[in-house]
């Protein structure tokens, strides 16, 4: 069956079902911009459509059949059913269908420089990075971020530079539908096993990505990790790394990290210092997402001084170790991490910030990541003083009925954690109020809603105010 194409419908109506994902609102906006016109649906409300709303997308709740009804192209994630009743009525009615990685390609391809970001960590930190050196630099680049960056206004950018830059995600191989001319391989590790057999078939789908690489690309990848490094030096293209040590072609010089673990470093390459760096974002792991960063940037031609001033003033994107409020003198974050590593390396941040106790409030993302994953979620918190563990988040999933949370927070107290289940955002709402004090942090985890708690807790904080 042959894929439609989006540039064969400029100017037409194109429906997007779950056009809430992070990716898919991008994606909408992108195709607003670019004259189509744009229509939606999703299972839930969230806050994302809210921006798609205000924009003059038209956003329906829920999935019915009559919201196809019209369209001349209808664009689904992978996350979509082929038994979902907007899909079936698309083939009962002969209305062609697109999926997210193959539009997001699409619209890529033929950009002599096209950017693809990946890794199982830190894709939307990069690509945000990435963003701001690019735009700052001048080279007026197109973007689509799965998350929100202030630098860019939103999560996408048409420029009319020849630069695409865009996160290429690997669950169920969707980035093998780019068509990069660098790579950025950040990382690579077990996660997405609902669609992997194992790490090895993960790496080996990395190498399939790299092989989408043109003779004359380029790939640069984590030099420390001994997987992406492989990857990258055996592609058969052009290829550097980056990481903390001193055998990898990028990495920092003199670094000295503050009480609150920002870091400061003079940017070497190869053994030349380019600039100096003031990070604005905590963590070793940010230093790392920098560096990728700074050596794509180098390769796209970015003057390196201006490079390192626009790292220096980066303050991240929005839900990561993002400050979303000051409640009864406690500071309340939120980070998207959702899997035992991303979850470790925010609490490992937060405990180098927090003055008293640090209360961790994880919300575990599908059924199948935390079969798959299940002992290293036990441990992940360890470096808080409390863990909350709210409702598994099904997401795309349904409940097979012999895992819940209270199974995770079970072996997380077999393991000397203080953990409890918190089954609601109310339950952990009246948790966190009757045990938090003044100089504590309490910081929500998850990609799912989990979001929407920090949102409750201050819209309540705001009702009191009225209040009083």
């Amino acid at each position: 069956m042959q894929v439609p194409h989006i540039r064969d419908y400029i100017g037409k109506r194109i429906h997007m079902i779950g056009i809430g994902g992070s990716s898919m609102s991008g994606l909408a906006e992108m195709l607003l911009e670019e004259g189509y016109q744009v229509t939606g649906s999703d299972r839930t409300d969230g806050y994302l459509l809210g921006d798609l709303r205000s924009k003059g997308i038209q956003v329906m709740i829920g999935h019915r059949a009559e919201n196809v009804h019209g369209a001349d192209l209808v664009a689904y994630t992978a996350a979509i059913p082929e038994d979902n009743p907007e899909r079936q009525e698309c083939a009962r009615l002969g209305i062609p269908t697109l999926e997210r990685a193959y539009l997001l390609g699409q619209l890529m391809e033929g950009y002599p420089h096209a950017v693809g970001v990946c890794g199982a960590h830190g894709k939307t930190t990069t690509t945000s990075m990435l963003s701001q050196i690019l735009v700052e630099g001048g080279l007026d680049p197109s973007i689509h971020i799965g998350g929100v960056l202030d630098a860019i206004g939103g999560s996408t950018r048409v420029g009319k530079g020849d630069t695409f830059l865009a996160e290429a995600c690997e669950f169920r191989r969707s980035f093998l539908q780019l068509h990069p001319t660098l790579a950025v391989v950040l990382n690579i590790d077990a996660d997405h096993l609902d669609c992997y057999k194992d790490i090895d078939e993960i790496e080996a789908t990395f190498g399939q990505f790299l092989a989408l690489l043109p003779e004359d690309g380029m790939a640069i990848g984590k030099g420390t990790d001994m997987r992406a490094r492989r990857l990258v030096e055996g592609c058969g293209r052009a290829c550097e790394t980056f990481g903390m040590t001193e055998d990898c072609d990028w990495h920092p010089l003199h670094l000295v990290e503050n009480d609150q673990g920002y870091a400061s470093y003079d940017l070497c390459y190869q053994g030349d210092v380019l600039g100096h760096v003031d990070m604005q974002v905590p963590g070793d792991f940010n230093v790392e997402n920098g560096l990728a960063a700074l050596a794509a940037a180098h390769e796209l031609g970015v003057d390196m001084t201006s490079a390192c001033r626009s790292l220096s003033n980066f303050r991240g994107a929005h839900r990561r170790f993002e400050l979303t409020d000051v409640i009864d003198g406690v500071e309340l974050f939120h980070d998207y991490g959702h899997n035992p590593t991303e979850m470790r390396n925010a609490l490992s941040i937060a405990r180098k910030r927090c003055k008293g106790r640090l209360f961790a409030v994880m919300q575990p993302h599908t059924f199948s990541r935390v079969r798959e994953l299940f002992n290293d979620y036990l441990t992940c918190t360890e470096a808080a003083d409390f863990t909350l563990v709210t409702d598994i988040c099904a997401a795309r999933e349904k409940d097979p009925g012999d895992l819940n949370s209270g199974m995770l927070v079970d072996g997380m107290r077999a393991h000397g954690i203080d953990a409890v289940w918190t089954p609601s955002f109310d339950d952990t709402e009246a948790y966190l109020r009757s045990h938090w004090q003044p100089g504590d942090l309490a910081i929500t985890m998850g990609c799912g809603d989990i979001n929407l708690l920090n949102t409750q807790m201050h819209r309540h904080e705001e009702e009191k105010k009225q209040q009083r």
